[in-house]
């Protein structure tokens, strides 16, 4: 089955073997995504932050719980935010059940836009950063993290298994819709390159800080195996923008 945006994770089983696959322990998303946000979020206390595909909401509950001025997580699967919704409902936390392309962004409200890993979803990223900007308060800043497009590019390396071992890149200058096979389902994603992430970001007129491309650290992996294989290609792309 073909799933676009959050649809996915509204099938029980994905959203189970999803859950479990984002707990272990070496994770992409725990051994080398995580460090590398909060690291540029860096102090995050008192400030009002929204998360975009905000995911079960874990994300939301650790800044809340560190001190976070309030936190508010726009997600687009029904099942998903009620996952969100238990962690954070007790702490100051807000979970919307929407989508980032039809939210509603109100005007100069937030200090911190931050997405994690959702925006490959995302078709139009230019109106997104539009109205990202236009949310940020002045001197806000936007922190988003996306599958990288080495990655992206072609999927045809899926083929060998879920643990890959080598990788194609491929059509890596066509941008666009790509079908990713991933946790028993096909789910599309959109391939774009390092360079057009950074022009449209410059075009919508944010000042880019920082640029990460996933560089691992050996003491966030638990497995020496697991962390020399993560050093063959980069998974993530992160990008810290500001708001002037």
């Amino acid at each position: 089955m073909e799933h676009r945006g959050s649809s996915a994770y509204d099938q029980e089983d994905f959203l189970l073997r999803y859950l479990s696959r984002r707990e272990r322990e070496d994770s992409p998303n725990n051994a080398i995504e995580g460090p590398i946000i909060f690291d540029l979020l860096k102090d995050f206390r008192g400030k009002d932050i929204l998360d975009l595909g905000c995911g079960d909401g874990h994300f939301g509950k650790e800044l809340l719980t560190n001190g976070a001025g309030s936190y508010v997580g726009i997600e687009g699967s029904e099942k998903m935010v009620h996952v969100a919704r238990n962690n954070v409902t007790n702490l100051n936390g807000f979970i919307h059940h929407d989508t980032m392309e039809s939210y509603q962004f109100p005007v100069n409200r937030y200090d911190v836009v931050a997405s994690r890993m959702a925006i490959h979803y995302v078709s139009d990223i230019f109106s997104l950063f539009s109205e990202i900007h236009t949310t940020l308060k002045e001197n806000g800043n936007f922190i988003f993290s996306v599958q990288h497009p080495l990655t992206t590019s072609s999927f045809l390396s899926t083929q060998s298994g879920s643990k890959r071992e080598n990788w194609i890149v491929d059509d890596y200058f066509m941008e666009g819709e790509r079908k990713e096979p991933w946790i028993g389902s096909i789910v599309v994603k959109y391939h774009r390159t390092i360079e057009q992430y950074f022009t449209t970001l410059t075009k919508v007129g944010f000042t880019i800080n920082h640029l990460r491309e996933g560089v691992p650290k050996r003491e966030y992996f638990t497995n020496e195996d697991e962390y020399n294989r993560r050093l063959r290609i980069p998974l993530v792309l992160v990008f810290s923008c500001s708001k002037q």
